[in-house]
């Protein structure tokens, strides 16, 4: 590979990847469209790198063979579209971080739960006494990592995204939780394209590998009957569990690997609710295949934290319970958001729709749903699904404002629940910025 690289984007995976280039001996050149942030600027000078920001010079950065693109940069944008004409390899960070890795690593994805999945394994490994990193859309930057640390095993949390820049990256255990619509402005609204991009986690994998996937996804099972699955496949289901595999019996999490088997009632996990058990036997089946030994993992399903913005119940103000699931992002993890709370709730919902098809919601928002707070910018889908199914549907442009309505629409015992169904760059930085928003506004009722 030519020893010259330029990189589209200067955030946390695009500086990694400089960092990791330039120990690697290339010549490096970083260019972002927008202003980089000071810290991350910080490490540029200080490691000697070439950069740009507010502008890409295109007469530059075509004279490069290869280029590591953000996960933001969609392909659709005109200056990828200029590289690849002019027979530019453009590729991931954790692609490239990949040439370099010695380390095992476990790659998660999937269009829910993948966040806690990794975070949940990351904790067993590292209570298990493992020399670990977390890397890839959770913590820090696979390639800067891969640079400055010597681990013998990285957790990975992997986007579609990502994922679509990785050509020969390997993973020795993948972990699909699911497939649900998300995401489909970014693959021309073809659910096809977006399942490919998925099951990208698998490609290389070989029989001694392994490939940890739920049984009971209809889209999932689907596209396994069409593909040649190399690796061991290893399925977790809320039903009796396979051979291997993970299942439930009389209320008690089963994992069947190698001859042996893990049980554990379920009321024990510190994750409740069945979104969170696949989870938890997603992770399971992962420490299994890992050799944490039985104790160890069940002290650490049943000590897990969870994960900040995604079903965090966050504070009770006079006898109203506030739940913050920012993280929501696709309509998917919203009816999971739903299906949770027992109680009667006010929903706030909204942002950016990347596509979303609210119909799966009706039949619960009818059961559950009291009033709906939209915080967007353009909210008119939100009323089009529910202005007859819900009474009370508000518009409000701020947190402040959302949380206030909330507030005075709620009652005594009800649930006031974040969980947006929608990307949050309209009106916030990211989904961390919106449930920060929200907690603090609600510390202030």
């Amino acid at each position: 590979m030519e020893k010259r690289i330029a990189i589209l984007g200067a955030g946390e995976s695009g500086i990694g990847s400089a960092v990791l280039a330039k120990k690697k001996g290339y010549d490096v050149f970083v260019s972002d469209n927008g202003i980089i942030k000071t810290d991350y600027k910080e490490a540029l000078l200080k490691n000697n790198i070439e950069f740009e920001e507010g502008f890409h010079t295109e007469d530059r950065l075509l004279t490069y063979k290869t280029v590591i693109k953000s996960p933001g940069i969609p392909e659709s944008a005109s200056i990828i579209i200029k590289l690849k004409k002019a027979g530019a390899s453009v590729i991931s960070e954790i692609e490239f971080a990949g040439f370099f890795n010695r380390a095992k690593t476990v790659c998660i994805t999937g269009s829910n739960g993948k966040t806690t999945t990794t975070l949940l394994l990351y904790h067993i490994l590292k209570k298990a006494g493992l020399n670990v990193g977390l890397a890839g859309n959770v913590g820090k930057s696979f390639a800067w990592q891969v640079a400055e640390n010597d681990y013998d095993i990285f957790v990975i949390e992997l986007s579609s995204f990502q994922l679509d820049g990785m050509f020969s990256f390997h993973a020795d255990v993948s972990v699909l939780m699911n497939i649900t619509p998300d995401h489909l402005d970014r693959y021309e609204h073809n659910m096809q394209n977006y399942i490919d991009s998925k099951f990208r986690i698998i490609q290389n994998q070989t029989e001694k590998d392994f490939f940890i996937y739920c049984g009971d996804d209809v889209i999932v099972q689907k596209e396994m009957a069409k593909r040649t699955i190399s690796p061991t496949a290893l399925p977790f289901s809320l039903n009796k569990p396979a051979s291997p595999g993970a299942g439930i019996i009389d209320n008690k999490l089963i994992i069947n690997y190698n001859q042996k088997q893990f049980s554990m009632f379920i009321l024990d996990l510190s994750l409740q609710g069945k979104h969170n058990t696949y989870n938890s036997m997603a992770a399971g089946i992962a420490s299994m295949v890992l050799e944490i030994r039985d104790e160890q993992l069940r002290e650490s399903l049943a000590d897990f934290k969870g994960v900040e913005h995604r079903l965090e119940r966050f504070l009770s103000v006079h006898g109203i319970e506030f739940i913050n699931d920012s993280k929501a992002t696709n309509v998917n993890s919203t009816w999971y958001a739903l299906e949770s709370v027992k109680k009667s709730v006010v929903w706030i919902a909204g942002g950016i729709d990347k596509g979303n098809d609210y119909s799966m919601l009706i039949p619960l928002v009818r059961e559950k749903v009291k009033a709906i707070v939209c915080l967007g910018k353009d909210n008119s889908k939100i009323h089009k699904a529910f202005g007859k199914v819900v009474k009370n549907v508000i518009d409000t442009s701020s947190m402040e404002e959302a949380v206030k309505a909330s507030y005075y629409l709620a009652r005594n015992g009800d649930t006031v629940l974040l969980s947006p169904a929608c990307a949050s760059f309209d009106l916030f930085e990211n989904y961390e910025d919106r449930g920060r928003q929200f907690k603090n506004e609600v510390r202030n009722l």
